[in-house]
């Protein structure tokens, strides 16, 4: 079938009928094309409507007109009717000079299990079951980063079923979401963390946590925050048989 051009005005008044609104039903208009001069294409009928034709080009448009108005509009229609589907544009992503992102990650805790918190291993008589070493700080991050720069998360580019990636230690995956963060062209603005357990306290080693996130990062100190909180006793997380991490990072434009 040949593309059919149309670019008309249609003229229109509509009586309300039924709560305000004009009424009338789509029956035929006639398309004129090099294939098919006279092929009937859509229209509009009905009890309210005079069909008048006026039209501009290559198709014939109704102007219809109702015997009593309230309101009155004209609209130009400019379309191309075609077999092949026409493809989107691909549009890029925009260049925007700062970037939120959050992550949240869970892990149920296990007896006979290091725990380790942003790379440190944290005497407990539990600790993280997980494919990995089970870091949930660093997880959390690599999440907040991964969706700052609107990629895939932490699951997709590191399954949890593929093999290589068994008991590895998760400043890995802190690395290389670090290297497409620069090579996206963004540096580390601020990051806040909140990890949350029942146990251990963290006071004692918050600063040497704190320190790993920096060096991973390539950030000063003055932009990552790490915050602990119980969780009252309340739920998995309460209980000691859980613990989970929050993190919000703002990316900027290097």
């Amino acid at each position: 079938m040949m593309a059919t051009s149309f670019h008309s005005l249609v003229c229109a008044q509509s009586v309300p009928c039924v709560g305000g609104i004009g009424v009338g039903a789509f029956s035929s208009i006639r398309s004129e094309s090099a294939s098919s001069p006279s092929s009937s294409v859509f229209g509009v009928s009905g009890p309210l409507f005079t069909p008048i034709v006026s039209s501009r080009g290559k198709c014939n448009l109704p102007r219809f007109l109702s015997k009593k108005s309230e309101r009155s509009f004209a609209c130009s229609a400019s379309t191309l009717v075609d077999d092949a589907p026409t493809k989107a544009a691909v549009k890029e992503a925009p260049v925007l000079p700062f970037r939120i992102g959050h992550g949240f990650d869970l892990h149920r805790l296990e007896p006979n299990l290091p725990l380790i918190i942003g790379g440190v291993n944290i005497p407990h008589d539990r600790g993280c079951e997980a494919h990995s070493d089970g870091d949930v700080l660093y997880h959390c991050v690599v999440d907040a980063i991964l969706g700052a720069l609107g990629l895939p998360d932490i699951g997709q580019i590191f399954p949890d079923n593929d093999p290589k990636w068994k008991g590895c230690t998760s400043d890995v995956f802190m690395k290389e979401a670090v290297r497409r963060m620069h090579e996206a062209g963004y540096v580390v603005g601020n990051l806040d963390a909140t990890l949350i357990l029942q146990r251990p306290k963290l006071s004692p080693h918050k600063e040497a946590i704190r320190a790993n996130l920096c060096e991973l990062l390539q950030a000063d100190p003055t932009v990552v925050n790490l915050k602990a909180k119980t969780h009252e006793k309340v739920d998995s997380l309460g209980e000691n048989r859980s613990i989970a991490a929050h993190t919000v990072v703002l990316l900027m434009r290097k």
